[in-house]
């Protein structure tokens, strides 16, 4: 029994530790969000958290150490949403749906994590998060060419790297005019993203999505001609 609570003690502490760092980190990401990075400061974040600085210090030594654990957790939830989102499409979505649907994806991980694009874009973060970020960013390049090339198989690798480029660059560019409003307006501006990367995307594309369907329609259109 007493070997028993022996092992069950340090587990019960990890435990705690973790939560305090959860709620340590949440704390944060609301200062950060609120005052920037700059401007935020280790009293603030323990303010936040409703802990002595004290507290904070035991798990972090300075506001550096709490922004780069932040945006590592981040970064990782990132990557699994792109996957998630970049995954490659069935031919018989059709493009509408196909980039809606990406869109959301990434949109709701940005609007549930606000911190991300303050972090990630503001003139004054720690190195070691614009390094990850920089790789971050040219994995996602990488995985939207991937996604471009079994839609485009005959465009130059040149072409398909300007194509990702392009799309990325629309897209952050929408995503700041989504975050800065809210409800009904930042419904709308998510919508006109998605307009504008299909626009973007129609005339290269063309009918390469949304064939398979069209192309059932058809064959089942023949099979009735043929039975009349």
């Amino acid at each position: 029994m007493a070997e028993s609570q022996e092992k069950e003690q340090p587990r019960r502490r990890q435990a705690r530790g973790e939560r305090r760092i959860a709620q340590l980190l949440e704390a944060a990401a609301s200062v950060f969000c609120t005052t920037g990075y700059t401007a935020a400061s280790t009293n603030a974040i323990a303010r936040e958290a409703g802990v002595s600085p004290g507290t904070l210090y035991q798990f972090f030594p300075n506001k550096e150490a709490i922004a780069i654990e932040l945006g590592d957790r981040l970064m990782h939830q990132m990557r699994d949403t792109f996957g998630e989102a970049l995954a490659p499409v069935d031919p018989a979505t059709p493009l509408e749906e196909a980039v809606g649907a990406a869109v959301d994806r990434f949109i709701a991980f940005n609007c549930d994590h606000p911190v991300f694009f303050t972090l990630m874009h503001g003139p004054d973060i720690p190195g070691h998060i614009a390094e990850e970020h920089d790789a971050l960013h040219a994995t996602l390049l990488s995985r939207i060419e991937g996604l471009l090339s079994s839609l485009l198989p005959d465009a130059p690798p040149a072409d398909l790297t300007r194509t990702a480029h392009m799309c990325l660059g629309l897209y952050k560019a929408g995503l700041e005019l989504v975050l800065g409003h809210e409800g009904a307006e930042r419904d709308a501006y998510v919508q006109e993203l998605k307009y504008v990367l299909i626009r973007y995307l129609q005339p290269l594309v063309g009918n390469r999505l949304g064939r398979v369907e069209d192309s059932a329609a058809e064959d089942s259109a023949a099979g009735a001609a043929t039975a009349l």
